[in-house]
């Protein structure tokens, strides 16, 4: 098991980019880190998993909704320090966009909540500071995604 709470190295982990018709696909957090934030959905690569399976999977388990062809968009650091100035967490996090291939979606395992929000809308939602940072970042190529084509 990883360990996630003041690790010893770096975590990596994945996120899934989905967009449809100009809306991304956001992720209330029901974990820490981000508990109660919106995201997107994702989680940590498993020992033996490449990091495209790991998205595809974490997408099935967090939404119930099937996707295929990840491309990878960025690379996201997120590190947290305590109060004492301890590394509490330290995320490498792989962010990929990926198109639907099915499934209904439906919040699971670490997704409190989901929905369908567009770009400029989703900048006013209690967003995670590494996803509103990505979004700053990656504006103009994701108006130019949709993952429903």
């Amino acid at each position: 098991m990883v360990k996630r709470l003041y690790p010893e190295q770096p975590v990596t982990g994945v996120g899934a980019i989905i967009i449809c018709d100009g809306k991304i696909l956001l992720e209330k957090r029901k974990s820490e880190p981000g508990r109660g934030k919106w995201s997107i959905p994702g989680g940590l690569v498993e020992l033996g998993e490449s990091v495209e399976c790991a998205v595809v999977r974490e997408v099935r388990e967090e939404t119930g909704l099937e996707v295929e062809n990840p491309e990878l968009i960025d690379v996201v650091d997120n590190i947290i320090a305590d109060d004492n100035g301890e590394i509490k967490y330290h995320f490498i996090i792989l962010d990929y966009f990926v198109k639907l291939k099915g499934g209904t979606l439906n919040a699971a395992d670490d997704a409190e909540e989901l929905r369908w929000v567009s770009l400029p809308e989703a900048e006013k939602y209690d967003l995670t500071k590494t996803l509103r940072e990505f979004l700053k970042r990656n504006r103009e190529k994701l108006e130019r995604l949709n993952s429903c084509r």
